[in-house]
């Protein structure tokens, strides 16, 4: 029996296309204009403590050895972190520029805007992104906690949420 190669042949490079589109749909989101600059890392035991100064309040508690890195990242205008998560969480301090943040979790993608002089905290398992939209660069200062040894990132997939 003969065989046609060329219907074979077509059917394979229809097959390898089919296959790269939907990697390439799922596939993760490295960041991008992104320059980080390590500032000082430490490493803490376990830590229970609470402080009270009048109504304020304050506590922080962890089990096991804990990594603590101050770094310092700089994003060019249509820069961006990529789609990602990390094991435990940050705390970020927007030095220069505006940081839009996106959350995966969110099905409204309701972008969360910070500027110069804002904080916030990133919970860090939750998959997000952060992108400078802004015509200067962005500058954030960073301190991250996490479990002894781990890496700082999880690479995400696009979850296709907010079509960026």
């Amino acid at each position: 029996m003969k065989i046609r190669r060329q219907p074979v042949l077509i059917a394979v490079v229809v097959a390898l296309i089919g296959a790269w589109s939907v990697v390439g749909f799922a596939a993760a989101t490295p960041p991008s204009g992104v320059t980080p600059a390590t500032i000082a890392t430490g490493n803490l035991d376990d830590v229970n403590f609470v402080v009270k100064n009048g109504p304020w309040m304050t506590q922080l508690r962890t089990k096991g050895p804990t990594d603590v890195a101050v770094v310092e990242n700089r994003v060019a205008p249509g820069g961006s972190f990529g789609w990602h998560s990390h094991p435990g969480p940050s705390i970020i301090i927007v030095k220069q520029g505006v940081i839009t943040f996106y959350r995966a979790d969110d099905p409204t993608c309701t972008p969360q805007v910070y500027r110069e002089g804002d904080a916030f905290i990133d919970q860090g398992t939750d998959v997000h992104i952060g992108i400078n939209n802004g015509p200067e660069e962005l500058i954030v200062i960073v301190t991250r906690f996490l479990p002894d040894g781990a890496m700082a990132r999880n690479d995400a997939d696009d979850p296709q949420v907010c079509g960026l």
